[in-house]
């Protein structure tokens, strides 16, 4: 079926009238603050009863949820919120840097957990490795390691 032609031409006439509104520039802290209004007198409760879709944070407080998402990730990755969630729709799985993040806190996890302690000559009682280790404040993680020679 084909459209006649003069609602075609009606519609490329009417089209520079048509409101269009520019996309906002996204504002992170004003979105925290949203975040953290939301929460407000449930930063004890356990994440995933205040947010939706929680799967790493399970059995933490909310307000360390935020927390961590406000200081640590975005600090350790150089990066906003937008990076890995939709505003608004922080539930969504839409970004493929929100699946990411989940596997490479659970790589960390088994670093932590399961690696570190099998290594000997460790000096520290507890050694641990997090997100800044290897990203050290970009996206993309650095491939040159910094090794610490031992004192003599």
């Amino acid at each position: 079926m084909t459209r006649p032609m003069g609602v075609v031409v009606a519609v490329l006439l009417l089209f520079p009238f048509v409101e269009t509104r520019a996309q906002e520039p996204f504002n992170q802290e004003a979105a925290i603050a949203q975040l953290k209004a939301k929460m407000a007198g449930q930063e004890q409760k356990p994440a995933e009863e205040v947010f939706k879709n929680v799967q790493m944070f399970k059995g933490r407080p909310a307000s360390q949820l935020v927390r961590t998402m406000e200081t640590g990730f975005t600090r350790a990755l150089g990066v906003q919120c937008t990076h890995c969630h939709v505003p608004g729709e922080w539930d969504k799985d839409e970004k493929v840097p929100k699946q990411v993040t989940r596997e490479m806190m659970t790589m960390s996890a088994k670093i932590n957990t399961e690696l570190l302690s099998t290594i000997k000559g460790i000096k520290s009682e507890k050694p641990t490795v997090g997100c800044t280790t290897c990203h050290r404040g970009q996206v993309k993680p650095s491939n040159a390691l910094v090794v610490v020679p031992p004192k003599p």
